[in-house]
C-alpha cells in the first residue's frame, strides 16, 4: 500500500472498507512488494511483464497492474508513488508530459532527448528515468497497401493532400497528444475528411475491414505486419525520438537501490528489430505474455526463476485449446480468481452504497422540498464518464481498490437514494393516515409503515444499481483494481476476441445471477397483500 492513500480521508465508505482494505500504511519498508505496471497497448504490457520477472529472478517481491490506459493515468500513478514502475518513452515524455517543444537537437540526436526528459522530470517530479531498454518505438501512420497504391501514398506529406478523401481510425491518445493528429495538423496540414476514435487494437480490425483508411500504430507493432500495413515515411521529421526505459517513482528512485540495481540490466538489451519479433509473437502468435517474456529473459542471459502467470498477463494457459468454450474451459481457474475479485468490489461498493443512499432517502421524505435537487445532484455523478472518474481520483487515492471501490459507490448511490425517497413519499396513503390515527408519531409512521411498505421498491433500487456495478467493475481493470475487466482491458489491447468474451461473458452471466438473486430478495421482502394483487394482474 501506499502512503499517498490519504489516511484523512473520512468518506463513509473509506470507514466501511477500513478492515478489509488493510486501511492506511507509513511509506513502504524493504520488503513490500514493487508494483510493476504498464499502459494499455501490447508492448507495454509486455515490458512491464519483463520487469517484474527479472525482479521476481533476483528475489524482489512484486505486484503486477498492468493496463492502466493512457499516460495520463499511469504518470499520475506514478509520480504519486501509487506506483512504482512502468514502460515510458522519451518522446512521450517530452512533449506530453512536460509539455515542452522539440529542438534541432533533439530531433538529430536521442540522447538529447534523454538527457532533457530525464533531467526534468527528475526536478519537477522526483521520477527517475533508468538508462534506455536500447530500442525506439515511434508513432507509425500506416495505410493498407491498396490505399497506399491508389493514392500515391509514400510519405505523411503525401497523406496531406489526400487527407480529404480518407477517413481516420485513431486511438483517444494520439487525438489528444500534441505529438498526435494536432501537431500533424500544424506540420503537415492533415486533414482528414473525418476521425473516428478506436480502441488500440480494434483499429487494426478497422482498417482490415474498410472501414477506416488511415490508423496510428507504433513502429515496433507486430499488428502491422499481420495486416500486410505500409507506414508513411515522417518526411519531415516532425515526431520526436521515443527511447523506451523504464521510468520509478519517486519511492523507489529514493528507497530500493536493489530495484533500480535489477532493472537496470535490461537496460541496451533490446533493439527494434528483437522487439518487433516478441510483439509479433504475442500479437499474431498469440503467445502467452508471461512465456514470452520468460523466453526473452532467457535470450538475454538474465533468466532466473521460472514465471507460470500467477498473477501475470497469460493466455491459452496448457496450449490452444480448441473452441470458444474449450479456451474458456483453459482458463477457468484465472477466471474464478478474477470472479471473486470482482464480486468483492460490487459488495463491498453495494454495502457502502446501501448504509448511505437508504438513510439519505428516509431523510430526503422529511423535507420534501429539497429532495429533488438532492437527489437531482446525486443524478449528476452517473452522467460523468467513468473512467475520467477513475483518471480524476488517481491522484488523490491512487490506483487500485481504493479507488475502484469509490467511484462504485458513487454511481451507485443514486438509484438506491431515489427508489428509497420515491416508495417512503408515496407508501399508501391510507394505511399511513390509519396509523397517524391512531396516534403514531412520524417517526413511527415512518418506521411501521412506510417503510414496510416501501422494502419492494428500494429493493428494486438495489437490485438496479448493483447491476450497474457489476458492469461498471469492470473498468476497475483500467486502474490496477483486477476483476472481470482484466481480460477485456487486455484483449482489447492484444488484438484477441477471445480474451475479451472470456471476461465479458462471465461478467454478464454475473451480473444475471445476481439480478436473479435480488429478484428473489425483492419477493421475499413484498409484503403479503402486495404480492397477491400482482401475482392476480
Amino acid at each position: 500500500m501506499k502512503s499517498q492513500r490519504r489516511s484523512a480521508l473520512t468518506l463513509p465508505v473509506m470507514l466501511l472498507l477500513a478492515p478489509t482494505l488493510g486501511g492506511q500504511e507509513p511509506p513502504a519498508a524493504q520488503e513490500d512488494p514493487v508494483v510493476v505496471s504498464s499502459k494499455s497497448f501490447g508492448e507495454s504490457y509486455f515490458l512491464a511483464e519483463l520487469f517484474a520477472q527479472v525482479l521476481e529472478s533476483r528475489g524482489i517481491a512484486v505486484e503486477r497492474r498492468p493496463g492502466l490506459g493512457t499516460t495520463s493515468i499511469a504518470f499520475p500513478a506514478l509520480r504519486s508513488n501509487a506506483i512504482d514502475v512502468y514502460p515510458e518513452y522519451t518522446g512521450t515524455a517530452l512533449l506530453v508530459i512536460l509539455g515542452d517543444s522539440l529542438t534541432p537537437q533533439m530531433r538529430a540526436d536521442p540522447r538529447a532527448t534523454f538527457t532533457h526528459v530525464s533531467r526534468e522530470l527528475a526536478r519537477r517530479f522526483g521520477v527517475r528515468w533508468l538508462p534506455p531498454l536500447g530500442f525506439q518505438n515511434g508513432f507509425a501512420i500506416a495505410v493498407r497497401r491498396e490505399t497506399a497504391a491508389r493514392f500515391g501514398l509514400r510519405t505523411l506529406s503525401d497523406l496531406a493532400r489526400s487527407a480529404d478523401s480518407l477517413v481516420g481510425g485513431l486511438t483517444a491518445d494520439f487525438r489528444g497528444r500534441p505529438d498526435g493528429l494536432p501537431g500533424l495538423a500544424r506540420q503537415y496540414g492533415l486533414e482528414l475528411r473525418d476521425v473516428r476514435p478506436l480502441a488500440p487494437a480494434i483499429k487494426y480490425a478497422a482498417i482490415a475491414e474498410g472501414a477506416v483508411d488511415v490508423i496510428d500504430g507504433y513502429a515496433t507493432d507486430g499488428l502491422m505486419a499481420r495486416y500486410d500495413l505500409v507506414t508513411l515515411e515522417d518526411d519531415r521529421h516532425f515526431f520526436p525520438p521515443y527511447e523506451a526505459a523504464a521510468l520509478l517513482s519517486p519511492r523507489m528512485a529514493a528507497l530500493r537501490p536493489d530495484v533500480v540495481a535489477a532493472l537496470t540490466l535490461l537496460s541496451g538489451q533490446l533493439d527494434e528489430t528483437t522487439m518487433r519479433e516478441y510483439n509479433r509473437r504475442i500479437e499474431v502468435d498469440r503467445e502467452p505474455i508471461a512465456a514470452v517474456a520468460a523466453a526473452a529473459l532467457r535470450d538475454l542471459g538474465l533468466a532466473g526463476q521460472d514465471v507460470s502467470g500467477e498473477g501475470a498477463l497469460a493466455r491459452d494457459p496448457g496450449g490452444e485449446p480448441a473452441g470458444m468454450l474449450g479456451y474458456l474451459w483453459s482458463r477457468r481457474t484465472e477466471t474464478g480468481r478474477l470472479a471473486v475479485r470482482h464480486l468483492e468490489l460490487v459488495v463491498l461498493a453495494m454495502l457502502a452504497a446501501v448504509l448511505v443512499a437508504v438513510p439519505l432517502g428516509l431523510a430526503l421524505e422529511r423535507i420534501r422540498h429539497s429532495a429533488e435537487w438532492i437527489v437531482g445532484a446525486l443524478g449528476m455523478v452517473q452522467t460523468i464518464p467513468s473512467i475520467a472518474l477513475l483518471a480524476f481520483m488517481i491522484p488523490i487515492l491512487g490506483v487500485g481498490v481504493v479507488p475502484a471501490l469509490v467511484a462504485l459507490w458513487l454511481y451507485a448511490l443514486y438509484p438506491i437514494a431515489r427508489n428509497t425517497y420515491t416508495g417512503v413519499r408515496d407508501a399508501d396513503p391510507d394505511a399511513v393516515e390509519a396509523c397517524e390515527a391512531m396516534g403514531a408519531t412520524a417517526a413511527q409512521r415512518l418506521l411501521w409503515v412506510r417503510l414496510p411498505l416501501a422494502a419492494p421498491v428500494i429493493l428494486a433500487g438495489v437490485r438496479t444499481s448493483t447491476v450497474i456495478t457489476v458492469g461498471a467493475a469492470t473498468l476497475a481493470a483500467f486502474i490496477g483494481a483486477g476483476g472481470l475487466g482484466e481480460p477485456i482491458v487486455a484483449g482489447l489491447a492484444l488484438a484477441d476476441s477471445r480474451l475479451v468474451l472470456s471476461g465479458a461473458i462471465p461478467a454478464a452471466v454475473l451480473a444475471i445471477t445476481v439480478d436473479q438473486v435480488l429478484a428473489l430478495v425483492e419477493r421475499w421482502v413484498t409484503p403479503l397483500h402486495l404480492r397477491a394483487s400482482d401475482a392476480s394482474v
